[in-house]
């Protein structure tokens, strides 16, 4: 059975002593989408929202996510984050969203990656949100992760 590094022997949490692992270079990448309606995505895609630029201020929001994981997720170790991207595709009906975090560091960046995703997704939703309630947010997930003591992970797909 697998042991959970956050829970003590009693079962409490606590956050996980990396002081005597070594430094690594580490990777994480996620992505995720949202769904919606046509005049939605026309309307960022040609930047006509009310709002501004949602790409640009979706794209910061997720670095600054990524930059902040520490202070969201609890047990999470703040991390001197190295490099942080996050990219769109817009395709027909959704906006899909890449994100790498690294680092050279003691713990693996794979919640950066995912945070940074998620809010760059949820800045969207509220960017675009008069012009679509409906939108959905979907498929968040890590993508890939190199580096740390598990070695390298790539998903399935």
């Amino acid at each position: 059975m697998t042991r959970l590094t956050h829970l003590d022997d009693k079962g409490a949490a606590r956050m996980v002593d990396v002081s005597a692992k070594p430094t690594t270079r580490r990777m994480a990448f996620a992505e995720g989408r949202i769904t919606m309606k046509p005049e939605a995505l026309a309307a960022i895609a040609d930047g006509s929202l009310g709002k501004g630029d949602a790409l640009a201020t979706a794209r910061i929001a997720g670095i600054m996510a990524a930059k902040r994981t520490g202070e969201l997720i609890p047990l999470c170790h703040p991390l001197g984050l190295e490099t942080v991207t996050v990219d769109f595709h817009l395709a027909d009906d959704h906006i899909a969203v890449t994100t790498k975090a690294g680092l050279s560091g003691k713990t693996g960046v794979e919640m950066e990656a995912l945070t940074a995703a998620s809010v760059a997704l949820l800045t969207l939703y509220d960017m675009a949100k008069a012009v679509d309630r409906t939108m959905v947010i979907s498929g968040v997930r890590l993508v890939e992760k190199t580096g740390g003591k598990s070695g390298d992970w790539k998903a399935e797909d």
